[in-house]
């Protein structure tokens, strides 16, 4: 679902046709913070997933608990390992009443609870993992992208680096005994992001440009990213790149446009995926 300027929403459907441009000229201004339009209207870099300036980037960092600028939330957490492919599986936390609403939004294609309890709690837990396992807490989108291209066909195989990781975490000494652990039962979102038989992606949109335009068919969608199918082939468009820029419909083009040329597109290389040293 894409939520617009005014609160419209867009509801993302497999085979849906996407065709949108950036205005002749137009520039990308900084979206503001929590709420608040920025300021100064400052311009910001067509690059950027947060399109936001340093002030407004710093204002909704104050009160993120990812950013670990949060101490005191009463609510109880959740600790959680999720995979993105082959060889990267990250630890994490997420307020329990979420759900699993931010593994949808990091696109994790499989994951498992590991445990819940208070904030410090689980903060302490996710560090014992990373620091006893080496296993990180972020992993770039760039190569959650190219890893996607390649994933195993069955969720049991999707699933085999999480148990072993979930294994090997709870052997680990030193969990916080406010921490109620839970079972090992892996959730897949491949049928969810419409990955399944989807056609891989070839490469990414790395920003927009004025002039610009992308138009194509709608096949999947983890995250952020939607993969779109174009005459060129299938690309990935981090949506967060189109916050800040002056939209407009494109009319008129056949089902499937080819991706502007003022929109760089950056290959999948083999390379960009990489496995965790040292764990499996």
């Amino acid at each position: 679902m894409l939520v617009w300027d005014g609160g419209r929403r867009s509801s993302l459907v497999w085979g849906k046709r996407v065709a949108f441009g950036v205005v002749e000229g137009g520039v990308r201004r900084c979206v503001g913070a929590r709420g608040y339009a920025c300021a100064r209207g400052v311009v910001v870099s067509g690059r950027s997933t947060g399109g936001r300036c340093e002030e407004c980037g710093r204002l909704d960092r104050a009160h993120s608990v990812a950013a670990d600028r949060v101490a005191d939330d009463p609510r109880p957490y959740r600790v959680y390992l999720a995979w993105f492919g082959p060889g990267l599986v990250k630890v994490g936390i997420t307020a329990a009443e979420r759900g699993s609403v931010r593994l949808l939004e990091q696109g994790a294609v499989c994951f498992t609870w590991l445990g819940v309890g208070p904030l410090m709690a689980a903060r302490r837990t996710e560090e014992l993992l990373r620091a006893a396992l080496r296993v990180p807490d972020r992993i770039p989108y760039a190569v959650k992208r190219a890893v996607r291209a390649a994933l195993p066909d069955g969720e049991e195989e999707r699933a085999c680096e999480i148990r072993e990781v979930y294994g090997r975490a709870v052997e680990l000494a030193g969990w916080p005994e406010s921490l109620e652990r839970e079972p090992c039962q892996p959730v897949d979102h491949v049928r969810a992001f419409g990955l399944a038989g989807a056609p891989a992606a070839f490469g990414e949109v790395s920003e927009l440009v004025a002039g610009g335009s992308v138009g194509g068919e709608l096949v999947a969608a983890a995250g952020p990213d939607v993969h779109v199918a174009t005459r060129a082939g299938v690309v990935v468009l981090d949506t967060r790149l189109m916050r800040g820029w002056e939209l407009v419909p494109v009319g008129g083009a056949g089902p499937l446009s080819p991706v502007s040329p003022e929109f760089p597109v950056r290959r999948f290389d083999v390379g960009d995926g990489h496995r965790q040293d040292g764990l499996f």
